[in-house]
């Protein structure tokens, strides 16, 4: 599915294919590092889409990243994306920060809208600009997760 997300990216994104006719994505740091965390989205048994999730903030320190996140196109627009990503936020409580490339308008749509939905609209963005990482950050916090009554 990463082939996938980077195709849909190829426009915004100045990547070319390698050799083998790949964009290529170091995924061995999510298998291997306690740092990085990887879900994948299933409907009806079926991939659906993922999301990988690093320690490596943008803004401030100790904020979980949403690093990629990509839903199919077979899947938009049906409230998936946001179901996804609601799950992962309860997943891992504590400050988030979710950046979006700035030619990238859905995706800026997209995280707006959750993520104003998922916090009651307390979250702060940010622009970066003249860094490693251009574009729009939204920060706010995770809730702990829901401990069961006895």
């Amino acid at each position: 599915m990463l082939e996938l997300y980077q195709h849909d990216l190829s426009d915004i994104w100045d990547q070319d294919l390698d050799a083998q006719g790949e964009y290529g994505y170091a995924l061995d740091r999510y298998g291997s590092s306690g740092a990085c965390k990887a879900f994948v989205a299933c409907v009806g048994g079926h991939y659906a889409g993922f999301a990988l999730v690093d320690r490596e903030s943008k803004v401030g320190k100790d904020a979980y990243w949403m690093d990629q996140f990509f839903i199919l196109k077979k899947y938009r627009g049906q409230g998936i994306g946001g179901a996804v990503a609601r799950t992962v936020f309860a997943a891992l409580p504590g400050a988030w920060e979710v950046g979006q490339m700035a030619r990238n308008l859905p995706a800026r749509k997209f995280w707006r809208r959750v993520i104003a939905e998922y916090t009651g609209g307390r979250y702060v963005e940010h622009e970066l600009a003249g860094g490693w990482w251009e574009g729009f950050v939204q920060c706010f916090q995770s809730p702990a997760k829901q401990q069961p009554n006895p």
